[in-house]
């Protein structure tokens, strides 16, 4: 007789919240592909952007921290079935993996280039780096490895007097730890660090600590009080560091040409690496809709939740159908092969590009599409046990 597979449990409530915004990175991958001037102006600029590209910019950053957030709490509620050692294995071989899949998979469906003349470190090496940290980390009690993360996250803009103007002259260890850096390392080969380390892992320890919030047995109502209190405090203090304007974040809010201008810049906190007051702006919302998600029902979030149970095979699929589609409309637009390598990323030139409404329209149409692989994936995750499906 054979018998029915048996189905993984899981949090929807953390799933939703992940598909969420997994769904609204692809928003700012589309823009970095599409958008024209995407590769030569800053939508953040308060002085040069519009309200509502400033938006579609400002939404996404919501996505690189509450995934890195989230990663640390699926790796509490993983942990709790397993013993340290077993857990610690298990994050180290995880580490190696997604720094080994950012340098090989990611770089090349970033700049469809086989003979990686760039190579960037992006959200997913240092990803894979703070589960390698927590893999050590996580032998310590639960409040340690909270004041651990907090004094990260909330301390490391100290670290800001360190960083150099120029760009050249920041050491390779330093930019790893703390600052954004690009080079040429040899002619016509160019390497970047879009994501230092630095605080990252005391974001994911401050997500493994919230993941005991989610043990079976543990009251909901109060796990919703305490979501919404750490949210509305993040939250809170964004507002009122932020308005001192003396600490928290490398670029301090300036009086701009008129009053909406002034509030984009108030707004436009620091990303590389996430200042206080970018964590606080991100993650403090994001506990709060946490906390509601958990009594929210609708079609919509049957339909969310696919995304956030496989964000690693949908993170795979979005940045090459992305890139594929950039392609096709680099030829259908008239651009030549020859023109194909003049930018950063090969088919897509810096005078490339289309309006705001065409890359709105292209997002849709890209999260729509992967909906039915992502949708067969997750049902086969559900029912199967093979070892390579918890990296992917």
């Amino acid at each position: 007789m054979e018998t029915l597979p048996v189905l993984k449990k899981r949090i929807d409530s953390i799933d939703i919240l992940r598909g969420s915004i997994m769904i609204i990175m692809a928003l700012d991958h589309v823009r970095d592909f599409f958008h024209t001037g995407a590769m030569t102006s800053d939508p953040t600029n308060p002085a040069t952007t519009t309200p509502i590209l400033f938006f579609t910019r400002f939404i996404t950053h919501f996505c690189a921290p509450v995934f890195v957030f989230l990663a640390g709490t699926s790796a509490f509620l993983a942990g709790s079935k397993k013993t340290k050692k077993e857990m610690s294995v298990f994050l180290l071989k995880r580490g190696v993996w997604l720094i080994m899949l950012e340098i090989i998979i990611f770089n090349l469906l970033f700049s469809f280039d086989p003979l990686y003349h760039f190579l960037g470190l992006q959200v997913i090496w240092v990803t894979g780096l703070s589960m390698i940290l927590l893999a050590a980390f996580l032998y310590m009690p639960l409040p340690v490895l909270f004041v651990i993360g907090l004094v990260m996250v909330a301390g490391h803009n100290m670290l800001d007097t360190f960083n150099s103007s120029a760009m050249e002259k920041t050491p390779l260890w330093w930019a790893l730890l703390h600052q954004q850096y690009f080079t040429q390392y040899t002619p016509g080969r160019f390497f970047g660090v879009l994501y230092p380390l630095i605080p990252w892992p005391g974001i994911m320890l401050l997500g493994y600590c919230m993941g005991a919030l989610f043990v079976p047995g543990y009251d909901a109502v109060k796990r919703r009080r305490k979501l919404i209190g750490y949210g509305l405090g993040a939250t809170i203090a964004f507002f009122v560091i932020r308005w001192f304007n003396a600490y928290g974040d490398l670029v301090p809010w300036t009086e701009q040409k008129n009053t909406t201008a002034t509030i984009l810049s108030f707004f436009n906190v620091t990303k590389y690496p996430p200042s206080l007051l970018y964590c606080c702006i991100t993650l403090g919302p994001a506990l709060i809709v946490l906390a509601w998600l958990e009594k929210v029902k609708g079609k919509w979030t049957e339909w969310v939740v696919i995304y956030g149970r496989v964000p690693m095979f949908y993170y795979l699929l979005h940045f090459f159908l992305i890139h594929l589609l950039c392609t096709i409309a680099f030829f259908a637009t008239g651009f030549t092969m020859e023109q194909a390598a003049t930018g950063m990323m090969l088919f897509r030139p810096n005078e490339f590009g289309f309006s705001l409404g065409i890359v709105y329209l292209i997002w849709i149409a890209v999260v729509l599409i992967l909906y039915p692989f992502c949708k067969r994936y997750s049902q086969y995750k559900a029912t199967h046990t093979h070892w390579w499906l918890s990296y992917l």
